[in-house]
């Protein structure tokens, strides 16, 4: 990994860059048709409304790999932690080790907000994503699954 790298908070300016980098991801994830997030709406979730944060991996002043994560709560543990909603390296910039120092990064920071836990979701087909999460020693919730109620299923239950 290059002695070169630095992170930063993304600030209200980089509300573009931000969802360059959702699309990109979306597009690697093959779900490029499902993004329907604007600058609009990320200004307003993460700058106005402070419910996500954004941590972007910086070679040379330029910004190659990003995190958007936001916290969560564990009843069990009594406390905080954190979720890592996206992860996303330019393709260019992988093999450097970046992934993984956004890991860390995203670890020293739990660590410093004493957040008990990082978690994160992996699409099932993303073989070369899950060894890389197993090297480093995240362990695998088989035994949760994941349910999701959203748009007009949402509004109905609400009503």
């Amino acid at each position: 990994m290059s002695n070169k790298l630095k992170f930063r908070y993304a600030k209200e300016e980089d509300t573009a860059l931000i969802l360059h980098f959702i699309k990109e991801l979306a597009d690697y994830e093959k779900l490029l048709d499902e993004v329907v997030a604007t600058e609009e709406l990320l200004h307003k979730w993460i700058f106005e409304k402070e419910k996500a944060e954004v941590i972007f991996a910086m070679e040379d002043n330029k910004e190659v790999g990003f995190a958007l994560f936001f916290h969560n709560f564990s009843t069990f543990l009594g406390r905080a932690g954190i979720h890592l909603e996206d992860l996303f390296v330019l393709p260019e910039y992988r093999g450097n080790g970046y992934g993984k120092a956004l890991l860390k990064q995203l670890a020293k920071i739990a660590l410093e907000r004493g957040c008990g836990r990082l978690e994160w979701w992996c699409l099932d087909w993303n073989k070369p994503s899950i060894e890389f999460y197993l090297s480093l020693g995240a362990e695998q919730m088989d035994e949760w699954t994941t349910y999701r109620i959203s748009g007009d299923t949402l509004k109905n239950l609400a009503e």
